[in-house]
């Protein structure tokens, strides 16, 4: 049945139904944003986050974006221009092997560090690093950066998650505590932190902390290797090849966070060298290589006809 007609239609129920979407209504439709049809972008919300002021002129308006895919932490700091999205800093959770973070590279855990990393990056390029050192001690209190008298003001980002459920203990919120700690002024309230009770209404500093420094994932190992040793082999397989105990993740997190603030930088790669490139399609002759190369495809003709007869 064509939708585009006018008039009504024939129902065996209910006699005639009249069209709704008529032709003057498919010669108005207009299509929603790409990024909205492939899903990828809640635009009521990044209105709200980009929207800046009239009167704040050209001021950027920051962002303390966070993404988690499959095998990784994406954390970065975002301003919006009419061009196309600027990004200040970035920080990836695939960066924390060099700072002692081998494993478990997308747990609350490593989420909390890879924010951390993202702060100290960002005030150390801005220069802000030693006026606002944030929380150097994560004892899972909630902390909110306290502006100097006398200087600049603390840097102030919006938290941006994207299409994620905002659940309580949302390994996203794990990301801006590790960036409010870190010095950045991120507003936010302590309801979604891990160890926030909803029916006593206060947060649990000591689950907060104890998920900070991987104490969750310490449990569940030592459960495993209680109750069953060839499901622990094969979960944590690769903890057992590296020598990881269930009681050294607080400490490689507590050194992680100390070598992270003591040099947030980033560093690029060195290219190899000496290397040889693969090539998959021959080499380009010169005139005289395919001249001789049809000379010895002729003798080696004539050779085969000879050792024919």
């Amino acid at each position: 049945v064509s939708t585009q007609s006018t008039g009504s239609l024939p129902c065996a129920d209910m006699g005639f139904v009249k069209v709704q979407k008529t032709r003057a209504y498919f010669k108005r439709f207009q299509v929603k944003f790409r990024r909205r049809r492939e899903g990828k972008t809640d635009y009521q919300a990044r209105k709200g986050l980009i929207l800046q002021d009239k009167n704040k002129y050209n001021s950027p308006k920051y962002r303390f974006v966070v993404r988690i895919t499959n095998t990784d932490v994406i954390t970065q700091i975002i301003y919006a221009k009419i061009s196309g999205d600027i990004v200040l800093a970035a920080a990836y959770s695939h960066e924390l092997p060099k700072y002692g973070i081998k494993l478990g590279l997308t747990n609350y855990s490593a989420a909390y560090a890879t924010g951390l990393l993202c702060a100290r990056r960002l005030l150390q390029k801005l220069g802000l690093d030693k006026v606002y050192p944030g929380q150097t001690d994560a004892n899972g209190e909630d902390f909110h950066v306290t502006p100097v008298d006398n200087g600049p003001r603390p840097f102030y980002a919006l938290l941006d998650v994207g299409l994620v459920r905002t659940t309580t203990g949302a390994r996203v919120f794990a990301a801006m505590k590790g960036a409010t700690d870190g010095g950045l002024n991120i507003p936010h309230s302590e309801t979604r932190f891990a160890g926030y009770n909803s029916e006593k209404k206060e947060l649990d500093a000591k689950v907060l902390r104890k998920y900070i420094f991987g104490g969750h994932v310490s449990e569940y190992m030592k459960s495993l290797q209680k109750e069953d040793q060839d499901k622990y082999k094969k979960l944590f397989s690769r903890f057992v090849k590296e020598g990881i105990k269930p009681d050294d993740l607080e400490g490689i997190y507590k050194k992680a966070h100390a070598a992270i603030r003591a040099d947030p930088s980033h560093k690029k790669k060195e290219p190899k060298a000496n290397i040889t490139k693969k090539r998959w399609n021959a080499l380009k002759l010169s005139n005289s290589q395919r001249k001789d190369r049809v000379r010895q495809r002729i003798e080696n003709r004539k050779k085969k006809v000879a050792a024919a007869k």
